[in-house]
């Protein structure tokens, strides 16, 4: 539990550190972000040049019109010489990273030369920044640089490339900054998987596993869209990781949604609504397979229908948490606060372009850095909530224990009672028919005292029955003192009284008897009906190899009897029994109340 409270206060400094770069992000913006796009780039489209013919320009470029043919062929684009000179004298070209086999670009100077770069698809070597961007830095020369051309080649979608020009230095300040808010929302991420998956294992609860899986699918999609597991597999730089991070991102949303729907308390969301809800999150899982594989075709059509799923499951999602909460979830309470950020941020990104936000992260971005809040206050949540429950569940347990004891105890002496006696003899007895078929020796010896009140009857007669009842008590009171590791007593009923003993043989089981009858009869009674003395009589009778407590209890039953028959106020160990004689010498034989 402690580590867990290490890993989470951890997790709170962490989100805080981001919260704080996010806000310093105005105080670190110097000249403004130069963005290029289709209405202000011009463009050209042909075939892909040969080897060796990468630096041929286009003969012609269109400045207006709609893009065509680009998808299986190269696609030009040419920056402006306006927005090439609002953003300072040293820019820097970033690219956010896409599903492109290629791209060259080209830095033309004032004095003729040029400088091209180029990636590919399992090769961005140097140029690969984390916040899923690749960075193009031209050589500082002394003529002026007046131009930029860009050169995709098979780019699945011209609408969805992300460009924008940067001053170099604020280029650099970016950088870090970038790298240290994913580091700190992956991180963050990861705990909450391993933490999660943990807390499932503890509680044995769906939730947390959900929540765990979610995490874990979230922490893969966020390094491979911001190109930090490039550090460890280049070779999947590009189109792959593009692919990949979609069919992530429509996985995450099934993951959480059934996270979601665990999390709420059984029947607090309508049957109908819960099905629905999970059945659009399938739809949206098995539609980002075909989606991640395109590389052609209407993309940004099943792009657009994709977001209209996450809507619709978002409205769901939402209508069963409200739906939860006014019908007294206290886990839909506890959790909104969790989800209403990763909801709303995704929700924005459907319908607002945030393409230009947070350093050119993007949605991307804003998604993350909710999952990382969202995984915090659920995994602060479910510990408190799974604690609560489990402080719950042991005071059930603890008051269904003293239930079960009460049961077993005498309600008028505190003594236990028939079943309570039985209960705790029991494992005591099971070793005496484990012994040899002889009486066991006097280091395993088990001996059962029956104890009788002589003349009881009388007393209740005489004096009243409450009387007798404290008559009762303080017996008890005498006899508990015998209570312990190797003695168990118990109020059989009525005026019976019964001692079990173990290791001890006949002569020390005697000298109990003799122990415990004289210690009843010293009990002081005066305050009740005066100096008159309350005696007992006390069968015994020695366990043997095979006896269960019903045969025990008839042999000692007998002894009774023999003391009372003997004029009570005695010990009678057996077999020194007198039995009956005639046809009831074989029954069980019972002293009669009172006698």
């Amino acid at each position: 539990m402690d580590g867990g409270r290490r890993m989470l206060g951890r997790a709170v400094r962490l989100i805080l550190s981001c919260l704080a770069l996010a806000v310093a992000q105005p105080a670190l913006a110097g000249a403004p972000d130069q963005w290029i796009t289709l209405e202000n780039a011009c463009h050209a489209t042909g075939a892909t040049p040969a080897p060796g013919h990468d630096s041929t320009l286009p003969t012609r470029f269109s400045c207006h019109g709609e893009l065509r043919d680009y998808q299986r062929a190269s696609l030009w684009l040419k920056v402006n010489a306006q927005t090439l000179a609002q953003a300072g004298p040293t820019p820097v070209l970033m690219v956010h990273s896409s599903r492109f086999d290629a791209l060259h670009v080209g830095f033309f100077y004032r004095d003729g030369t040029a400088d091209w770069q180029e990636v590919a698809r399992g090769a961005y070597g140097a140029n690969w920044r984390l916040g899923g961007q690749i960075a193009f830095v031209p050589p500082q020369r002394d003529a002026a640089l007046v131009g930029v051309v860009l050169r995709f080649d098979r780019v699945a979608s011209a609408p969805m490339l992300r460009m924008r020009l940067i001053d170099g230095g604020q280029a650099q300040i970016q950088a870090t900054a970038m790298a240290s808010m994913i580091g700190a929302m992956l991180m963050l991420l990861a705990l909450g998987a391993v933490y999660n998956f943990g807390l499932a294992f503890a509680v044995r609860r769906q939730f947390p596993a959900w929540q765990g899986a979610w995490a874990t699918c979230m922490v893969a999609w966020g390094a491979m869209w911001s190109q930090f597991h490039l550090f460890f597999f280049p070779g999947l730089a590009g189109v792959v990781s593009a692919q990949i991070c979609t069919a992530l991102s429509c996985l995450a949303t099934l993951l959480a949604t059934y996270s979601l729907l665990t999390a709420i308390d059984p029947g607090h969301v309508p049957r109908w609504l819960g099905r629905t809800t999970r059945v659009v999150a399938l739809a949206t899982a098995l539609l980002g397979v075909p989606l991640s594989l395109m590389r052609s075709g209407p993309l940004e059509f099943w792009a657009n229908a994709l977001g209209f799923l996450v809507l619709l499951l978002l409205v769901l999602a939402g209508s069963c948490l409200i739906t939860a909460w006014r019908r007294g979830s206290s886990a839909a309470r506890a959790f909104v606060g969790a989800w209403a950020v990763p909801m709303l941020a995704l929700g924005l990104s459907s319908v607002v372009d945030f393409s230009h936000a947070v350093w050119g992260g993007g949605s991307q971005m804003l998604v993350l850095a909710a999952s990382a809040w969202q995984t915090v206050w659920l995994s602060v949540a479910a510990t408190r909530r799974f604690m609560g429950m489990r402080i719950e569940r042991d005071r059930a347990l603890v008051a269904e224990a003293a239930a079960q004891e009460q049961a077993r105890r005498d309600p008028l002496t505190g003594l236990r009672n028939r079943r309570g006696f039985t209960d705790a003899i029991t494992p005591l007895l099971d070793r005496v028919t484990q012994a040899p078929d002889a009486v066991l020796d006097d280091s395993h010896g088990v001996a059962l005292l029956l104890l009788d009140v002589d003349r009881f009857k009388a007393i209740n007669d005489a004096h009243g029955h409450d009387a007798g009842d404290v008559v009762l008590v303080t017996l008890a009171r005498r006899l508990a003192r015998w209570d312990g590791a190797m003695c168990v007593t118990a109020r059989l009923g009525g005026e019976e009284f019964a001692l079990l003993a173990t290791g001890m043989g006949r002569f020390a089981a005697l000298q109990l008897a003799e122990s415990v009858r004289t210690g009843l009869s010293d009990c002081d009674h005066s305050p009740f009906f005066g100096r008159g003395q309350v005696t007992v009589s006390v069968g015994v009778a020695m366990a043997r190899a095979g006896d269960d407590f019903a045969a025990l209890y008839r042999t000692a039953d007998a002894a009774l009897y023999a003391a009372k028959h003997q004029g009570r106020n005695r010990v009678v160990i057996a077999p020194d029994v007198i039995y009956p004689e005639g046809d009831d010498a074989a029954m069980p034989i019972r002293i009669g109340i009172g006698d």
